[in-house]
């Protein structure tokens, strides 16, 4: 049986740097791409408008777990960027659909490539234990069920 930790661990402080750390790599090689503008919410919205197509500004709130404004703001940064387009649904005006563009497409790609190219470093530095570990470890820190739902679908090592 595993015996539990009573130190006080600064978990949350080595994973704020480790995103940190993970968020300035992605900037870096992006930038070696030719995007040198990355922002931190383009990796999921953009794998997001990737694999599904044209999505309402709604439910790509639902999928970051943020408010239909905070998508829109999301959205609009795409936009002035070139890579997404905005239009109002045919059949509920209400509702303005985001899709990428064609640079929008191949920034995507760049982005899942960047994606790939640091989860194959990481799985280099740590053996495969070390890796469950760690995934079963950053579940653990997953606390709202929302964010518990969308790892769900995340493959574990």
């Amino acid at each position: 049986m595993t015996e539990m930790s009573t130190s006080a661990y600064p978990f949350g402080d080595l994973l704020a740097l480790a995103r940190q750390s993970w968020l300035g790599q992605m900037a870096e090689r992006l930038a070696q791409r030719g995007y040198d503008d990355y922002r931190r919410t383009d990796a999921a919205v953009t794998r997001l408008l990737r694999r599904r197509g044209q999505v309402p500004v709604g439910q790509l709130g639902a999928a970051l777990g943020v408010t239909r404004q905070a998508a829109r703001k999301v959205a609009d940064g795409l936009v002035q960027r070139g890579f997404a387009t905005t239009s109002r649904d045919p059949d509920d005006t209400r509702q303005l659909n985001v899709a990428l563009t064609a640079a929008g497409q191949d920034y995507a790609r760049a982005v899942t490539a960047v994606i790939g190219e640091l989860n194959r470093e990481v799985a280099r530095r740590a053996d495969p234990a070390q890796l469950a570990a760690a995934d079963a470890v950053l579940r653990a820190a997953l606390f709202d069920q929302s964010t518990q739902r969308r790892a769900a679908y995340l493959p574990r090592p």
